[in-house]
């Protein structure tokens, strides 16, 4: 089964990681626009055993849109976060949604994403920005190796390492704020990185 190993930082600014992921001769893949919506059962049983269960809505950058469930296993222990990660596409997201909620799951977070995508070094190197919570870059990768060699090549490795998923993060800030609301959307961008040059 895919394990998905990957390590997390916040930014500052993207415009700096641009320039580096430039100067590495990083490729762009792909610009999406994503729409995460979280699930657990009423009594949090997923939460209580570290698990994920998820449906993503991308719409990709002149390919279209694509709709995926993804289930997270535990988290293994380590230095970078790792654990086992199973998708499905599926042509509907309303369907499953459906599906999700008749077998006893129900919807806790819906949050939208903006994302470059990169390749480097043999990882995906992806330049997030999220509502509330700003700007991060993730590399996702095969080792441990790979990951914290694209990290040092991107100058990072002062970097804190952030274990927590964007769902946590999310709830831990509307809890802090004392925000009620389940659904968080991203305005339209003021800092657009269209603009600027594709790195490689």
């Amino acid at each position: 089964m895919p394990v998905e190993i990957e390590a997390k930082f916040r930014l500052s600014s993207p415009h700096a990681l641009h320039r580096r992921l430039t100067q590495a001769s990083a490729r762009r893949v792909a610009v999406i626009r994503e729409v995460n919506t979280y699930f657990d059962t009423p009594d949090r049983d997923l939460k209580r055993a570290d698990r994920g269960l998820r449906v993503r809505v991308e719409e990709v950058e002149s390919q279209g849109t694509r709709v995926v469930i993804t289930h997270k296993g535990p988290r293994v222990h380590g230095r970078l976060k790792s654990r086992q990660e199973d998708e499905c596409v599926v042509a509907s997201a309303e369907e499953a949604l459906a599906m999700l909620q008749a077998l006893g799951y129900r919807p806790i977070m819906t949050f939208d994403k903006r994302r470059t995508r990169f390749a480097l070094g043999g990882c995906r190197v992806e330049l997030d920005e999220l509502p509330l919570l700003g700007w991060f870059v993730e590399i996702e990768g095969p080792s441990d190796k790979a990951v914290l060699a694209v990290r040092d090549t991107l100058k990072l490795e002062s970097s804190e390492i952030l274990r927590a998923s964007y769902i946590a993060m999310l709830q831990a800030y509307a809890a802090e704020h004392g925000l009620a609301d389940s659904i968080l959307r991203l305005p339209e961008p003021e800092i657009t990185l269209d603009a600027l040059p594709a790195a490689g």
